[in-house]
């Protein structure tokens, strides 16, 4: 065995044994392994297998085929003993059979032995006492691109022995036969916890690489005192945190790319006793109809060489088309953190100051910033409220529609959410944070009549609550959820803060803001029986 791995192992790390690179994965390879290649070797050999096409600027853009986006319905996690009892079970943690499981694994590495593949060994946290060492195995050379854009790469002295606390099985072009292995559909994203397996078969969307490692995350870290969070962050010049917790479409990413404060990361961090830290070494960055002169950092980003486009437009001669929505809304940009000019080189910071909930509320209703009560903050964080409009998901009309998700990441939380809420609570107790709601949506009317809070006076915002500027400002309290509205920020209309102000018609406001609370209330019945009676009389204003 170890003489017929190193005849098709092509390339590893310096120092390491080529017989070591697939240890953990079972497969017994028939053709070429790549292992641990370069960024610039991987991009070559994705455009010699016509697996993308190079942009004018050498990003390497590729097309995911039917998935644009996450399959939620083919998520799974092996139903084990000794994990059973611990999951939070929902039709995105659907349970899969052991003897199922074993069908599967089985099949992607029979499948996958028959294969060219590449890998990569990377790491998950970068925070040593809470990373995780990861080996995923793929067909293409581009999702091991974006493998490496995405996680942390160890130096190069350490993949010499490296054993992976967690390996990742990556068939995207695959189709599974759904009958075989109990399943919905071809496709199946499989998490099993017992045997820290992760076996992806049938979409090619990479995206699904990223979330599982931090769906292990999830699960990890809570059993350490660490609070695991969707969340982007950055940091002061003392190096104390802000968290931007917030869903796709919020401004997480954006909002959290600050020329005057230092990136730690924009999507997935844990909170410890030390501080933040990242769980990535990389982006993921939405870029439909991304602008230059609003996100500088973030185009610049994504126009240069080592890039992964996912499902962007290249026109001829290379030029990217960011407006072009003909695929999906869902277009990414994966590229290494430090592509970012001020970002924290060891992806690591303080302990936060400041604890920010982004929405965009496109019935108008909610203010454009309000500061909130510990109480609150738990409220609104087991909501993780935005809405969705028409234009960003097949089947959507022409009316928002409220999206909840648990921790701003439900899919993603293998663990009971209130778990997660908890560990929040603590942290807040144990320092003096603020924490702060900010609508990015809509005001003065729903979305189709009102208008788009403006970035210029959102960041504004943020600047008045990052530098400390509202800490003795006088606020107001809005009747339908009780949330406390600063009467004036430097930078903002003052008719915008309140938002029943920003609306022509009163009574259209109310209505929109009663259907509001109603659907927060509904929501809520999710979770209430698992919080005290303080929290949810914390979102309870003088009109409920």
């Amino acid at each position: 065995m170890q003489e017929h791995l190193k005849v098709n192992i092509l390339a590893q790390a310096p120092g390491q044994d080529p017989a070591t690179v697939l240890d953990g994965t079972g497969i017994s390879p028939f053709f070429a392994v790549h292992a641990n290649l370069a960024a610039s070797e991987l991009a070559a050999i994705a455009l010699e297998r016509q697996e993308g096409v190079l942009s004018e600027d050498g990003a390497l853009a590729v097309y995911t085929g039917v998935h644009t986006g996450r399959s939620a319905k083919d998520k799974f996690i092996v139903d084990e003993p000794e994990v059973r009892e611990d999951v939070w079970w929902t039709d995105t943690n659907q349970k899969m059979a052991t003897q199922n499981f074993q069908r599967l694994t089985d099949t992607v590495r029979g499948y996958l032995s028959g294969q060219e593949l590449f890998t990569q060994d990377l790491y998950a946290g970068a925070d040593p006492a809470h990373r995780i060492k990861v080996r995923v195995v793929t067909t293409n050379a581009w999702h091991a691109l974006f493998a490496r854009n995405m996680f942390i790469r160890p130096p190069v002295e350490e993949l010499a022995d490296f054993k992976p606390d967690y390996v990742v099985l990556h068939a995207p072009d695959l189709e599974l036969d759904a009958a075989t292995f109990a399943i919905r559909s071809a496709t199946a994203v499989t998490l099993s916890f017992g045997q820290k397996l992760i076996v992806i078969a049938g979409t090619q969307y990479a995206g699904e690489i990223k979330k599982s490692i931090f769906t292990v995350m999830n699960w990890l870290l809570p059993a350490k005192g660490v609070l695991p969070m969707h969340c982007s962050a950055n940091v002061d010049g003392k190096g104390n945190s802000a968290l931007f917790f917030g869903l796709s479409g919020t401004g997480k990413t954006t909002l959290s790319s600050d020329r005057h404060r230092p990136l730690i990361g924009d999507d997935e961090h844990g909170w410890s006793d030390e501080g933040v830290f990242n769980f990535e070494g990389g982006c993921y960055a939405k870029v439909i109809r991304l602008n230059k002169d609003a996100e500088p950092d973030i185009w610049n980003a994504s126009h240069r060489f080592g890039v992964v486009l996912e499902n962007v437009t290249v026109k001829s001669g290379g030029k990217l088309d960011l407006d072009d929505a003909s695929r999906t809304e869902n277009t990414r940009s994966c590229y290494p953190t430090h592509f970012i000019p001020n970002a924290v080189e060891n992806g690591r910071g303080g302990k936060p100051l400041h604890v920010l909930m982004l929405t965009a509320d496109a019935f108008g209703v909610l203010p454009p910033v309000a500061k909130l009560t510990p109480e609150q903050a738990m409220y609104h964080f087991l909501s993780g409220y935005t809405a969705r409009i028409a234009g960003t998901e097949k089947g959507l009309g022409n009316a928002p529609e409220a999206t909840f998700s648990a921790c701003f990441g439900a899919p993603f939380l293998p663990r009971p959410p209130a778990l997660y809420g908890s560990l929040l609570r603590e942290r807040l107790a144990r320092g003096n944070v603020s924490c702060w709601l900010v609508n990015t949506g809509w005001t003065g009317g729903v979305y189709g009549q009102g208008q788009r809070m403006s970035l210029k006076h959102t960041r504004a915002i943020l600047s008045a609550v990052l530098g400390d500027k509202l800490n003795d400002a006088e606020f107001e309290q809005e009747p339908f959820f009780g949330l406390s509205v600063p009467k004036a920020v430097d930078g903002v209309p003052a008719n915008l803060l309140n938002p029943v102000n920003a609306w022509a018609d009163k009574n259209a406001y109310a209505e929109q803001a009663d259907k509001l609370v109603q659907l927060f209330a509904k929501n809520a019945q999710s979770f209430e029986a698992d919080v005290s009676a303080d929290i949810m009389k914390a979102a309870v204003g003088k009109k409920q």
